[in-house]
């Protein structure tokens, strides 16, 4: 007999957890094994359906693969990405149906939820939609103005190439879910900026693997100061204005930027002569990124659009000092633990650059406290943040609730 989800209580959430890719892999399939991991360590009973798996999620954790069966999965080429996303709702919806006894809540991402969702309603049980970027019609627009200003075409079947499809559909799961998760004040803002209630929108915050992000030895008085980019390179990450500002300011004379990432086609030849300059070394993709941070003094992320930049969290677990847009969506406070430019502006940048340069003390100062609360930021600290929120959620009957993270991330 299947229990009653009234007699479950509030404090131990039993949640599906909808994943439609390979969790467990790279990028948001990282973020999603992590969320899944940790919020279930801290004592939610989840029930995943994910796509397929690429590592193991523990004995904690009930998993159900859509798309794949042992090791034989389903390649998104053959329905194609959007095709196949809604394979995986139209199953995860199917097993919410013979399942909603035993779900209080749902927790599901983009493009992957809208059926699942409409059952979920149907049976009572609060919705909460993953918000890993910003409002997508915000990421698109982004995306496009920045590749135009510089010349370039927006790289067919990216993610954040304009898709009328995607846009559509997106936005009927912002209409029809209960709370947007959003993991910054910026993806938060993005929304509101659109007409989203603000009791609509939930906010937590992701992590960083503190066993591989650790701190070095930087050493801050050093003469020259060494910073780093890591990332995709492309437009809307702001590199070229990251660029700009290093090259202008007094810390490039015997400091050392250093980029870590692939470009995307064509970028890299509009950089030409800002990515030749000596103080400027182009890394490519590198395994070894850790040891790279724990290197350097600065993390520079000069972003037109994030959700809440995983890498920000790793640099700082690192022991890097943070010089960020504010729409990165970074886990710092300006002036406290950072220094955070308003997107676009060189000149804000480039005086930061000086600051820190001219006066290591201030960088031993933004450093110092930037180390204090990093038990905060792990992957752990998201896990149990994330709890709270399913509890507060279920507490309230699927009312708004609203819980305050200002002191962990922008």
């Amino acid at each position: 007999m299947k229990a009653s989800r009234e007699d479950s209580p509030a404090s131990s959430p039993r949640v599906l957890y909808s994943f439609p890719y390979r969790i467990g892999a790279q990028r948001v399939c990282l973020t999603a094994w992590q969320q899944a991991v940790w919020v279930a360590s801290a004592g939610a009973k989840v029930n995943v359906l994910c796509g397929s798996v690429s590592r193991s999620l523990g004995v904690d954790l009930c998993v159900h693969p859509t798309l794949s069966c042992g090791p034989v999965k389903l390649p998104f080429r053959v329905l194609g990405r959007y095709r196949t996303l809604q394979l995986h709702d139209w199953l995860t919806a199917r097993w919410l149906d013979d399942h909603h006894a035993s779900v209080d809540l749902f927790h599901g991402w983009p493009l992957a939820s809208l059926r699942t969702m409409r059952v979920a309603r149907r049976h009572g049980i609060p919705c909460l939609l993953e918000r890993p970027n910003a409002h997508t019609e915000y990421a698109f627009q982004a995306s496009a103005d920045e590749s135009q200003l510089l010349g370039l075409s927006p790289p067919a079947a990216h993610d954040h190439t304009f898709d009328r499809q995607v846009l559509d559909h997106e936005e009927r799961e912002y209409a029809e879910c209960d709370f947007l998760l959003c993991p910054s004040s910026f993806v938060a803002r993005t929304f509101l900026e659109r007409s989203t209630p603000a009791s609509k929108i939930l906010r937590h915050h992701y992590g960083f693997d503190d066993i591989r992000f650790f701190p070095g030895d930087q050493n801050p008085e050093s003469s020259g100061l060494t910073a780093i980019y890591a990332g995709v390179c492309e437009p809307r990450k702001g590199l070229h204005y990251a660029l700009k500002a290093w090259l202008a300011s007094e810390a490039h004379v015997g400091g050392r930027f250093l980029i870590c990432g692939t470009f995307v086609p064509g970028y890299a030849e509009k950089l030409g002569s800002l990515l030749s300059h000596p103080s400027v070394e182009v890394l490519g993709h590198r395994n070894d990124l850790p040891e790279i941070m724990r290197k350097s003094d600065l993390f520079i992320l000069s972003s037109l659009e994030e959700g809440s930049a995983l890498v920000t969290y790793e640099a700082r677990g690192c022991g890097c000092v943070l010089l960020v847009s504010d729409a990165s969506g970074a886990p710092c406070s300006h002036e406290i633990n950072a220094l955070v430019h308003p997107m676009r502006s060189v000149d804000c940048l480039t005086s930061h650059l000086n600051l820190v340069h001219r006066d290591r003390r201030v960088l031993s100062s933004l450093r110092k406290t930037s180390l204090i609360d990093l038990k905060m930021l792990t992957w752990q600290a998201a896990g149990i943040t994330l709890f709270e929120v399913y509890r507060a959620t279920l507490a309230s009957g699927g009312a708004s609730t609203q819980l305050d993270y200002s002191s962990v991330t922008q």
